[in-house]
């Protein structure tokens, strides 16, 4: 949503498109800063100066972030509201605000902590999502793609079927998660993590794990098979509190890192010499964005499990909302927390008392944006 430069970043150019590239997004601003004068930014732009530092704001991105912030909340009442029983949203609202209701255990005992693990994984998946496929350049890549979620996947069918106790599932699944991303930069690391190589190795990677978790699944117990089938799929059944606070601990940790991150993200378009040219050094900037991207991923989905398509579709529709070349990670986060939250209602009361888990209809989200994604590019190559 903002975009960070420093007086000394020389100027950049545009790209054959007629789009700013991320160094003539950083160079066009320049005199702005630092003439005094009052030239305007460029358009659609305002400038905000904090001592030494000048940042660039994309007023249509701060229009975009506040309205989905607004959805956010209202169907994180909207959640806290329905079931059984019902809450009215008025009660919610005064339950929210402390003034104390007959619904309090409803809302802050029963409902609040799946909605807030569901706003919190939400935002992590987006998070990790933009990272990653800023890194691959590819619109298709995403955590559940590039084998992230399925080396944690298999961890976890490792630790849910050999009677390894609950407690021990998630970090299991972590371990399994960081496994994955070590084999995915170890194969793709040659020539500086291009952008072709990072998604076929994760690619490969996927497939092995995948290959994997379904031999472990055909060797265990049925009832054992069965609960590690649900944890694929994806589910907030039964989480809460202790899974959102491990989920918002690594986001507050890496917070430093993703503000870097959001500044870092304008580079990543460049072909690697024009970086140089211009003084960035982007090996070094593509390990660190898909480290951390990597990180927030295998992290979030050893808490929640393999919900797919919220990390796919999150920043690529925040980044036709928001008019950007590249995903916006502010707006990505909110857009990812909006639909986990969505998803996570609908499976609870589509066809109550049955819940279906959060990860059905996240895949019923994304494989219609599959095809979408494919018909387009179909009518740009006609």
């Amino acid at each position: 949503m903002t975009t960070a430069h420093r007086p000394s970043d020389p100027t950049g150019s545009a790209d054959p498109a007629g789009r700013l590239s991320g160094a003539a997004v950083l160079s066009a601003s320049v005199p702005a800063a630092s003439s005094g004068t009052g030239q305007a930014p460029l358009p659609g732009r305002s400038l905000l100066r904090i001592g030494p530092v000048s940042l660039l704001i994309r007023r249509r991105a701060l229009l975009v972030a506040a309205a989905l912030t607004v959805l956010l909340l209202l169907a994180v009442v909207l959640s806290l509201s329905l079931g059984t029983p019902y809450v009215a949203p008025a009660d919610v609202l005064r339950a929210l605000s402390g003034a104390g209701t007959p619904y309090d255990l409803v809302v802050f005992d029963l409902r609040m902590p799946r909605v807030v693990l569901a706003a919190v994984a939400g935002a992590a998946f987006g998070v990790a999502g933009t990272l990653i496929q800023s890194v691959a350049r590819n619109p298709l890549a995403s955590p559940d793609v590039i084998g992230i979620t399925q080396g944690a996947g298999l961890a976890a069918t490792v630790a849910l079927t050999s009677g390894m106790a609950a407690v021990l599932v998630a970090p299991t699944a972590l371990l399994g998660g960081l496994l994955a991303a070590v084999l995915l930069f170890a194969l793709g690391a040659r020539h500086g993590l291009a952008a072709q190589r990072f998604v076929l190795a994760g690619v490969a990677v996927a497939f092995a794990f995948r290959a994997l978790t379904e031999v472990v699944m055909l060797t265990a117990d049925p009832i054992d098979g069965l609960r590690a089938q649900i944890w694929l799929i994806g589910t907030l059944a039964g989480k809460g509190w202790t899974e959102a606070a491990w989920i918002a601990g690594t986001l507050l940790v890496l917070l430093p890192v993703l503000a870097w991150a959001g500044w870092a993200l304008n580079s990543t378009a460049l072909d690697d010499d024009t970086a140089r040219g211009v003084g960035l050094r982007p090996v070094a900037r593509r390990i660190g964005l898909a480290g951390t991207g990597v990180l927030v991923a295998a992290m979030v989905t050893a808490q929640v499990g393999a919900v797919d398509f919220v990390a796919l579709v999150a920043p690529q529709v925040a980044r036709r909302l928001v008019r950007t070349e590249r995903p916006p990670l502010v707006c990505s986060a909110l857009l990812g927390a909006l639909l986990l939250v969505l998803a996570d209602l609908a499976g609870r009361r589509l066809i109550a008392p049955t819940q279906l888990p959060a990860g059905v209809l996240t895949a019923a989200i994304g494989g219609p944006y599959l095809i979408f994604l494919l018909l387009r590019g179909r009518r740009r190559s006609s």
